[in-house]
């Protein structure tokens, strides 16, 4: 799965004016947090019920269905192509992935994972000495047109063809625990998986908006805060290439996002892309997306796309740092 780029913000600051103690109701949020899809997860909702073994169980479905490290996975079956029977998850992901697809005129593709695994950005499938003539021979498989959905839980797709979820999956996982709380009645919440983020409400503890930071792009493996913002009935994903990139003999950086329509990493300038959506596997799928896309066609996608709210931080040509907001993403 690509990089993910937030540094979780707990401490949310407090209201400039206290009300009255005599009006005040105090309300405990619950923290649950722990690993999952080789990262970890994190959630905060207003309630004093513990539903970690709800949450482990969710978890351990959506694995079961669409983690490519599990070798009976549905999507691991499929990629073998077993006869295999999809289940709703499987196919929530697969239908907003086709949705996405087709708007970005195929550079969000998840059928571009044997190229991923060849260029050693996958968990398997490096391709020694790598040429131009393989690369080709992969890429005559890729191509998400060509998975369809022959019934309700029966999928079609070339022998060759392998799909790969990783670039919104985990965004998914986030929606799915946050509409598992919301069927609970909980409607002040926030889920965090790897970064990926979605919020409702506020945080009734602290009766605040919540609040979330934005990595600084850092190529030495550290992390900072590059800003913070709030969110509110919101979604937010990252995409960011400084962590896991390759370097030319000239000192060109490739991003480990490989182009759909060549077969190779993508070079680019964004160091680091966020998305804002109502959902967050839309914005874990989109983010991926404008990584590849460059920012004059990200800019140009977004006039007709102002549901989505962007941040890009690039390097300029004396590389300095330089940042981006489209469609009035938050300052702060």
């Amino acid at each position: 799965m690509k990089q993910l780029s937030y540094i979780l913000i707990l401490c949310i600051l407090f209201s400039c004016k206290e009300a009255p103690k005599s009006n005040i109701q105090e309300v405990k949020n619950t923290k649950i947090s722990g690993p999952v899809f080789g990262t970890s997860f994190s959630t905060i909702y207003a309630s004093e019920t513990d539903y970690t073994k709800q949450f482990d169980s969710l978890f351990n479905v959506i694995n079961q269905s669409m983690s490519t490290y599990i070798t009976d996975s549905d999507i691991s079956r499929i990629n073998r192509n077993e006869s295999t029977l999809i289940d709703d998850h499987f196919k929530r992901v697969l239908m907003r992935s086709k949705d996405i697809y087709g708007k970005t005129n195929g550079v969000f593709d998840p059928t571009i994972g044997a190229v991923v695994n060849a260029w050693s950005f996958g968990p398997k499938g490096e391709v020694v000495d790598l040429d131009s003539l393989k690369i080709n021979e992969l890429m005559k498989s890729v191509g998400l047109h060509k998975v369809e959905l022959t019934s309700v839980y029966n999928i079609k797709k070339p022998e060759n063809t392998f799909i790969d979820f990783n670039a919104i999956a985990k965004g998914y996982g986030v929606d799915v625990i946050g509409e598992f709380l919301e069927s609970k009645g909980i409607q002040n919440y926030l889920v965090e998986i790897g970064g990926e983020i979605r919020v409702r409400g506020k945080n009734m503890e602290k009766g605040t908006s919540w609040r979330v930071g934005l990595d600084e792009p850092r190529f030495d493996g550290g992390q900072s805060v590059y800003k913070a913002i709030s969110l509110t009935d919101e979604a937010m994903a990252t995409s960011g290439t400084y962590r896991k990139f390759k370097t030319d003999a000239s000192g060109n950086r490739y991003a480990h996002i490989i182009n759909t329509k060549t077969g190779y990493p993508t070079k680019t300038n964004i160091l680091s892309v966020s998305v804002i959506a109502k959902d967050c596997m839309t914005a874990d799928a989109y983010a991926t997306a404008f990584q590849a896309m460059g920012i004059d066609k990200v800019s140009h996608f977004l006039q007709s796309h102002p549901e989505l709210k962007v941040f890009i931080i690039f390097e300029n040509e004396n590389k300095e740092f330089e940042t981006l907001n489209l469609n009035e993403f938050p300052k702060s």
